[in-house]
């Protein structure tokens, strides 16, 4: 697919990066050439500093046939996917990462070491996932939330999905978000349970049951990106029309957005999981190396404001 060169916007993101020192980064079975050659890339940016787990012959006949040079790279044997999973869930509990980061397992696979119950990586949070993209039609970073983890929230899962998004922007210092809450109208009928949810959101909002946003919703696709469909619909809002972040009502409705900017409006998307003890970067294969750039640059100001909230706590 041909996309457009760069937008610049998650070039701004790497540029706040260059003053941050390099974080831990716990590396979970990366033995495909893309996987580590992300890790590898986001280290020579200094992004991260990788460590490395998974077999370890395997690791180093994969940066063989690829060309990668692995240098002093740190690496920790684990013999197969799995064990890898758990192995660098385990080096984040013990503090030698402040990052999680996908190799060549399944997200699946991750993620069960990541919310097992004794040994994994929960919070009081839900865990959700979120697009970054940099869209060349749109004026700033757009985050979409939840495309990949949470199939159908309750109304308590968007209350965490919204303030997630919501805490990582914030980190990428947009202050305070915009939130448009999506769904198919933007008025309020309980023929449409999304619609309800986006009107107790907001209310939610206002009570300080979610902070640091500004909320606004039900809005439909058009009327939150477009501040002229708003003014059409009679809808004033600082939101419609500047939104950092979009609420799908679902994941396919979420992952359908995000996957229609990136092969329709040439987007590039980058994607984080939000809610655990650390960020987890999440990678494909067919990620470009933008955008596996970007995940670990975005993953790495949340790890980074997450240490100085840690500090004010102490």
């Amino acid at each position: 697919m041909n996309r457009q060169s760069g937008t610049g916007k998650y070039e701004q993101v790497l540029e706040r990066c260059r003053r941050l020192a390099p974080v831990p980064t716990a590396v979970a079975h990366p033995c495909e050439e893309s996987a580590l050659a992300g890790a590898v890339e986001a280290a020579a940016k200094g992004l991260i500093t990788p460590i490395l787990v998974g077999p370890t012959d395997r690791i180093h006949e994969v940066a063989r046939l690829s060309g990668i040079d692995l240098g002093n790279t740190r690496i920790v044997d684990a013999p197969h996917s799995h064990a890898a999973a758990a192995t660098a869930v385990g080096l984040v509990r013990q503090g030698e990462a402040e990052l999680l980061m996908k190799g060549s397992l399944h997200t699946d696979e991750l993620l069960g070491a990541v919310v097992a119950r004794e040994t994994g990586l929960r919070t009081g949070r839900r865990i959700s996932h979120v697009f970054i993209m940099d869209i060349p039609s749109y004026h700033k970073v757009l985050i979409v939330t939840d495309g990949a983890i949470t199939i159908a929230p309750t109304l308590e899962d968007k209350v965490d999905i919204c303030q997630n998004a919501i805490d990582l922007a914030v980190s990428l210092d947009v202050i305070p978000p915009k939130v448009a809450i999506l769904a198919a109208v933007e008025t309020v009928t309980s023929k449409m349970p999304a619609t309800l949810d986006a009107a107790a959101l907001c209310k939610m909002s206002e009570r300080g049951q979610i902070i640091g946003g500004v909320l606004e919703g039900p809005l439909a696709f058009d009327n939150a990106i477009s501040s002229d469909a708003a003014k059409t619909k009679g809808i004033r809002s600082e939101v419609a029309g500047d939104p950092d972040i979009l609420i799908a009502p679902d994941l396919e409705a979420g992952n359908i957005l995000a996957k229609q900017l990136t092969f329709l409006a040439n987007a590039d998307s980058a994607g984080v999981v939000l809610g655990a003890r650390v960020p987890i970067i999440l990678t494909s294969r067919a990620d470009s190396v933008r955008s596996r750039i970007a995940s670990c640059a975005v993953a790495v100001l949340a790890a980074h404001a997450r240490r100085q909230a840690l500090h004010q706590t102490t």
